[in-house]
């Protein structure tokens, strides 16, 4: 008996030709995943062989296996649906083309729909729809993950409008999965197109597909015919969409289940019920650098750790998602969910690369902030904390970027963090340019790193519009307050993080040591507030500042620091009090509108 509780279909077990490479398939590869050992061409496999190679051994339980297609259109060409449906059961040992139930990967319970395309082409009728209804159902009503395995043609012809209704049943399903607030996910196989792509398929939180699986709405071949175009090189792969955004990773049959333990894995690690109290950091007294530039220098430096290293000694666990799901993936920003001291989280760091070309020295495109606000919405599904990395030069800017809406998707960052119903830890760790850095820096601790800098605009930027000489850059770095001390006097950030002697650039493991107990500290204080609460506070703090006389009076109890800011704020605002008695304030319009009546 197999997996799905039904007899196994006749698979050729026999060695025969990969169609890509012409190689003889044989060996552990082959055998074990039908897979080519010479080119890693993926062949199809049945529902029973993929939840074999997925569940624990004797894990999988179907469910609803005695639900059967019927003719309600009595639908007749060449041959009639019924005799199809028969075929097809006698074929597969199947009663339909998906096989749904629960299983265990790695331990950790799950949900499963596997589509199987021997069965009418893993087309979708209204039981097909019905069983991936209820699957989703099952998962909500567990709390458990729910993944599907998709193959499939797309919607079944010969139940008409009835099968076409199921798209929106389907995906209605999966969308109150997500309100439900249980992850999901769905592994692409070879091929799929259609309504079932088309619908749930496209609505996990996490999308996976196998190498070279063909994808689409509608298959290559039916735009030719349509357009008369012949389909462009690569285009429908896996590796197609993950270039243009669509899938967060591509990956091999042999690895699959790994991926799919590790993320299981996080979703459950959620730490400690009981919220353990919060470790005091290492923090040694903040003490003004003498020159704003030399921070500059040291911030900037391609040898200085990056997001991509610190999430790497943060979190060993860590599944990189790609993609903002319309157009493209921008290697300049680092996404995914990850472990952090047992607590799972989602991670968004800004990437400049140590000099890697595709990572565009941190600057950020449309799609970057685009799959920035995508893992913000994820968080706020699922109730992970987010974690944000800044460190970005700023925007990518040209005119391509203004074309795909580059003022709009960082906006979207900042009206996404400003309402998360969950704790959010920023941390500038190199250079914070302009509203780019911001976009992920609307958080409930902002951390700095000593040695960082955050400014609204690139000290080169300021000379060229106030001296008209960019090579003045250095003198007037000192004016825009950008070093971390400046930034914790302005109350712009929370705490600045201790750095090894000289910079974290010469001791990277103990600068990520520094940062993590200072990221841990404040998650486990966040953690015991509500999400209400965070969502208020964090207005507030946000609508605070620039509020500079109440700055000023919080400040009073602590004279030394009061007295600092009252200094930053007479060199950097100086002409402030002078502009706010020009400034038409309330009052002022009202008396105007009297005196004119």
């Amino acid at each position: 008996m197999s997996p799905t509780g039904e007899e196994p279909s006749a698979v050729a077990t026999s060695p025969s030709n990969c169609p890509a490479c012409s190689a003889l398939t044989e060996g552990t590869a082959w055998q074990r995943y039908r897979v080519c050992s010479r080119c890693r061409y993926h062949f199809q496999l049945t529902a029973a062989e993929r939840i074999e190679l997925l569940a624990d051994p004797d894990s999988f339980r179907p469910s609803n296996p005695t639900l059967i297609s019927v003719d309600p259109l009595v639908f007749t060409d060449r041959v009639s649906y019924r005799d199809r449906l028969e075929r097809a059961r006698r074929e597969t040992s199947l009663n339909e083309a998906v096989v749904t139930g629960t299983a265990r990967i790695n331990g950790r319970d799950c949900v499963l729909a596997v589509f199987d395309f021997n069965f009418m082409g893993g087309s979708m009728g209204s039981v097909v729809g019905e069983k991936v209804a209820l699957a989703h159902e099952a998962a909500a009503e567990r709390r458990v993950p729910f993944i599907s395995v998709v193959s499939s043609g797309g919607a079944r012809m010969q139940e008409g409008m009835l099968s076409l209704v199921q798209m929106g049943k389907t995906a209605a399903a999966a969308m109150r999965l997500h309100q439900a607030g249980v992850p999901s996910i769905t592994v692409l196989t070879n091929p799929t197109t259609g309504g079932v792509y088309a619908s749930f398929a496209s609505q996990g939180d996490f999308l996976l597909a196998e190498p070279g699986a063909l994808i689409g709405f509608a298959g290559p071949r039916v735009i030719e015919q349509l357009t008369g175009e012949p389909p462009p090189a690569g285009t429908h792969t896996a590796e197609f969409l993950l270039q243009h955004g669509q899938l967060d990773g591509v990956v091999d049959r042999a690895r699959l289940r790994g991926v799919l333990a590790t993320l299981l894995q996080l979703f459950h690690s959620r730490g400690p019920v009981e919220v353990r109290s919060a470790p005091e950091p290492y923090r040694p007294p903040n003490t003004p650098p003498l020159s704003a530039w030399p921070e500059v220098e040291l911030a900037r430096r391609d040898d200085r750790p990056t997001s991509a290293d610190y999430i790497r000694r943060l979190m060993p666990q860590f599944v990189e998602l790609r993609g903002d799901r319309v157009y493209g993936d921008d290697a300049a920003v680092i996404a995914g969910i990850g472990d952090l001291a047992g607590i799972t989280v989602c991670a968004i760091g800004q990437e400049r690369g140590h000099g890697d070309p595709k990572r565009n020295g941190g600057r950020v495109r449309p799609e970057g902030f685009r799959k920035a606000a995508r893992i913000m919405r994820l968080a706020a599904e699922l109730r992970f904390p987010l974690i944000t990395f800044i460190d970005t030069p700023g925007a990518h800017l040209d005119y391509e970027s203004e074309a795909r809406g580059l003022a709009g998707s960082l906006s979207s960052c900042l009206a996404n963090m400003s309402v998360l119903p969950v704790p959010v830890v920023s941390v500038v760790i190199g250079e914070g340019g302009s509203g780019p850095a911001l976009a992920l820096g609307v958080a409930d601790r902002i951390l700095m790193q000593e040695h960082a800098v955050y400014s609204v605009i690139a000290p080169e930027g300021a000379a060229a519009i106030v001296h008209r000489d960019a090579a003045r850059a250095r003198d007037i770095a000192d004016a825009l307050k950008m070093t971390a001390y400046d930034c914790l006097v302005l109350g712009v950030v929370d705490a600045i993080v201790p750095e090894p002697e000289n910079g974290a650039h010469l001791d990277p493991d103990y600068a990520a040591l520094l940062l993590r107990g200072e990221v841990i500290s404040a998650l486990l204080e966040l953690r015991k507030r509500d999400s209400r609460r965070l969502v208020e506070e964090r207005w507030r703090k946000f609508r605070r500042m620039g509020e500079f006389q109440r700055l000023v009076e919080v400040e009073a109890a602590d004279s030394q620091r009061a007295e600092a800011l009252r200094t930053a704020m007479r060199h950097a605002f100086g002409s402030l009090g002078q502009l706010r008695e020009r400034w038409p304030t309330r009052e002022r319009r009202q008396q105007g509108a009297t005196s004119t009546t």
